[in-house]
């Protein structure tokens, strides 16, 4: 092994967490992610579960997706 290819593999840590559905939601829904945090944060709606619904029943996102794209982007704006 090359010292170059060992040096990608730590580099190409896995994403865990929220963000890990990603590209999945990209896939799937046709949006960067960063249109769906814009919506999030536009919404008139604060609390975790209330945009989880929303993005659920206004935007057809399915329950893992639609809470990953909130839990990522509360704690986004969270730490400000």
């Amino acid at each position: 092994m090359s010292a170059g290819a060992g040096s990608l593999s730590r580099m190409a840590e896995p994403v865990k967490g929220p963000a890990s559905y990603f590209p999945s939601i990209e896939e799937k829904y046709g949006r960067p992610i960063s249109e769906w945090q814009t919506l999030i944060r536009a919404s008139e709606l604060t609390k975790h579960m209330e945009l989880v619904s929303w993005l659920k029943s206004e935007h057809g996102l399915g329950h893992g997706h639609a809470n990953a794209l909130v839990a990522h982007t509360l704690k986004e704006d969270a730490a400000g």
